[in-house]
């Protein structure tokens, strides 16, 4: 027998149906709470005058029990604190994922009759649910269900209890649901509603698992949403395109009150409550609300050096104490920068069901113009005009890619979606990015929604330098098309099988579990389909006819050692090859320094001339030192090392105009804890690591995230000398079965960001 959304009720054993008297303008203030069989419940009556009531006859909802444990662990919620009362607070709430059936046990004041009792189910969603809006729905017997809508069956019977299965549409609005339960009794002209109202909420979530929801992925083998919905721990690849390393992240998706956070977040940015069942529209919202620049929204940005009045971005360990600390106090944590803004979305996303992960472009344009190149201005003399140069280069930029179907869009452009939090530039008036399919990325197809044209240029624009002379004039100089856009990271599905041999390359990257997608955002570089769609693009561009080249026949190479670490001795060369019969003149500037990530200048810490005469097929090198006591002090954020040279061919007019990164290598922290220990039982993790610096550590601390912790925990230690070595210990408890990971952030005032992380198995 199935319970379902309907007008009217078949009697099986009579064969007829009788319509039921709709109640859903039925309001609170319509009902009166009346104590029966010592408990109270609300009652509304055609016939308000009759206040009698017959207490042996009235069937009565004593309680409902929403099997939890049961439910959440075939919805793959479990992991949610606040289904379980014995880890994070007292609460035990339902947390369910829509298209997908759920148990409730309803206990009767007796034994519950289909053929004489008459019973609808209630669900209701927000402050004002209309079934027009599809915030409002009443369940009651029906002889056949329907797919995709709301329905529900006996599953069994016996005594005063009743098991009901109930299911839920694959399009539902996402959420925390009201449940009542109404009980209606019917006498000559008299009906009588009693109801049952239940105490806490369920929620009601994306559910990747359905092949009828708009965010399900096909996942066999059942590691792909164990990574993109599952996994509350990550890696954030951050550095440049020479050296890539992973910065440890801690997710926090299933933790204390962020799910609350996340859903209070869209309450208070005003979202329509029937807007709320599109990942589409979601993933472009929450690309917004996780920035404060318009919203009051999670996280406010800066890229200045100077974090006074909040947390630097370098020492955020994870996404739990930023969500937690905005839940307290609704206003938004200070500071954020790409990566933390991305950690933060892809916690969100993930949360609500959302199948999302992080991603880092390294070489990332800012297209400032719409022009999807990256143009750069120099004098005659070769001199950068930044007055002129708007558009800038990233060592590295973070964003997410969320993965649901585009029914805005033609066929085919599902799957992988970009979306970016970090606040750049404006889109339609409001700093969100996104989303934007990968595969329109690849192809070109920029017109598609939502922001292509940025999108684009991060991933494939063209660099274009032009010469500006004194009439103000500007002419095209040179481009390079191959240095925007390289090794787009993200962190692998584990035993999948699809780490890319790129990904093992170890001199760029020693860490196994990252995986290069650049070949979901763009086809190899060079290759006629990259050209095709660099055009393709370029026909929405602000900017026409870049494309016509002239000759250059002098080489140059910027050389370093990426294995560098804070405290050594950096060292570059430049090398100049000239490829023609007749003797080249290069005149030019090198100079290094330290920079922000975003690829802004910071301090100069060598500047050289250049004056060089290379004969015909020849080639000269050129070896420039700094040694650490000249930048160590100017070091900000990242550890990066800017090398810029400026050159022109003075026969030719031929223009060089190279920047590279070097990042510096930090210390390795080495973390050792047992592979494995039993549920409520304290382990010991001892963290040390040698510091390499020529000068002392000072103002030390560890941030610890990990199994019993829920926020991060800080240690103050001790100053670490000069050369000399740091050692730590401490104490972890864990209340969670499973696999869990101990993630470590050194900081100091000389270096930051020193970070480990260690598995261990919770039986």
């Amino acid at each position: 027998m199935y319970l379902h959304r309907s007008s009217r009720r078949f009697d099986l054993s009579s064969g007829r149906s009788r319509r039921y008297v709709d109640t859903s303008s039925y309001t609170p203030s319509r009902f009166r709470l009346r104590t029966l069989h010592g408990r109270n419940v609300w009652v509304f009556s055609n016939q308000p005058q009759d206040e009698e009531v017959d207490e042996a006859n009235v069937l009565q909802v004593v309680e409902v029990d929403l099997d939890i444990r049961h439910n959440t662990h075939e919805h793959h919620t479990n992991e949610f604190d606040i289904t379980d009362s014995r880890v994070y607070d007292s609460r035990k709430f339902l947390v369910i994922r829509r298209g997908q059936t759920f148990l409730a046990h309803v206990t009767f004041s007796r034994a519950f009759d289909p053929k004489k009792d008459d019973l609808r189910i209630v669900f209701e969603y927000g402050k004002c649910p209309l079934a027009s809006k599809g915030t409002r729905v009443e369940l009651i017997l029906s002889d056949k269900d329907v797919a995709n809508e709301w329905g529900a069956w006996i599953e069994s019977s016996k005594d005063a209890l009743t098991s009901l299965q109930i299911v839920t549409p694959p399009t539902l609005v996402i959420g925390k649901w009201k449940l009542k339960i109404d009980v209606i009794k019917r006498e000559d002209a008299k009906e009588t509603t009693y109801r049952y109202v239940h105490k806490d909420p369920i929620y009601i979530l994306f559910n990747p698992w359905c092949k009828d929801d708009s965010v399900y992925m096909n996942d066999e083998s059942g590691k792909l949403l164990g990574e993109y919905i599952l996994n509350e721990t990550g890696k954030i690849y951050v550095g440049n395109s020479r050296k890539i390393g992973p910065r440890m992240w801690v997710f926090g998706q299933f933790t204390g009150n962020v799910l609350d956070c996340v859903l209070s977040l869209l309450d208070q940015a005003g979202i329509k409550d029937q807007t709320r069942s599109n990942p589409v529209i979601m993933a472009r919202k929450l690309s917004a609300l996780v920035n404060s620049s318009d919203d009051n929204g999670v996280l406010t940005g800066n890229w200045s050096g100077n974090y006074t009045g909040g947390t630097s971005p370098l020492e955020w360990t994870g996404s739990t104490a930023i969500l937690e600390q905005y839940y307290r106090t609704k206003k938004p944590v200070r500071y954020g920068q790409c990566w933390v803004f991305s950690g933060v979305l892809t916690t969100v996303c993930r949360a609500l069901g959302i199948p999302a992960r992080t991603v880092t472009n390294f070489s990332s344009s800012h297209d400032s113009d719409g022009s999807i190149s990256i143009d750069k201005h120099f004098n005659t003399d070769g001199e950068p005009l930044e007055e002129y140069n708007c558009d800038s280069v990233w060592n590295f930029h973070v964003w997410n890619d969320v993965w649901m179907a585009r029914p805005d869009l033609p066929a085919g452009y599902g799957g992988w979606q970009a979306i970016d939090a970090t606040p750049q530039e404006a889109s339609d008036g409001v700093y969100c990015m996104g989303p934007m399919s990968l595969r329109a990325i690849r192809e070109g197809k920029v017109s598609l929604q939502y922001d292509g044209p940025f999108v684009f240029s991060e991933v494939n624009a063209d660099e274009v330098y032009w010469v500006v002379r004194e009439d103000g004039s500007a002419e095209k100089q040179g481009m390079n098309k191959y240095s925007i856009g390289k090794h787009i990271s993200t962190k692998c599905v584990t035993g999948a099988g699809n780490t890319t041999q790129s990904s093992r390359d170890e001199r760029l990257c020693s860490d196994i579990e990252r995986e290069d997608v650049t070949d979901q955002y763009k086809f190899k570089e060079g290759s006629e389909e990259e050209r095709a769609a660099v055009r393709e693009a370029n026909l929405h561009s602000t900017v026409e006819g870049i494309y016509k080249t002239g000759d250059e026949d002098v080489e140059f190479q910027i050389n370093y050692d990426v294995d560098t670490f804070v405290g050594e001795e950096i060292k570059v060369t430049l090398t100049a090859r000239n490829n023609s019969t007749d003797n080249r003149t290069v005149k030019g500037t090198l100079v290094i320094g330290t920079a922000y990530y975003t690829g802004v200048f910071h301090k100069e810490v060598l500047k050289e001339k250049l004056d060089v005469v290379l004969n015909p097929n020849k080639e000269k090198e050129l070896e420039f030192k700094v040694d650490a006591e000249k930048y160590l002090e100017h070091l900000v954020d990242h550890c990066m090392i800017t090398i810029s040279c400026v050159c022109v061919v003075q026969e030719t007019r031929q223009h060089l105009i190279d920047r590279d990164e070097l990042r510096l290598r930090k210390p390795t922290l080495t973390v050792k804890a047992p592979e494995s220990s039993g549920h409520g039982q304290s382990f010991k993790v001892d963290v040390s690591f040698e510091n390499k610096l020529p000068v002392p550590l000072t103002k030390c601390e560890l941030r610890v995230e990990g199994p019993g912790l829920q926020k991060p925990v800080i240690y103050r230690q001790p100053d670490v000398d000069a050369k000399g070595k740091f050692i730590a210990t401490f104490q972890m408890t864990p209340v969670k079965s499973g696999k869990r990971d101990v993630v470590v952030y050194f900081n100091s005032r000389q270096i930051s960001g020193v970070t480990a992380c260690h598995s261990v198995q919770v039986k």
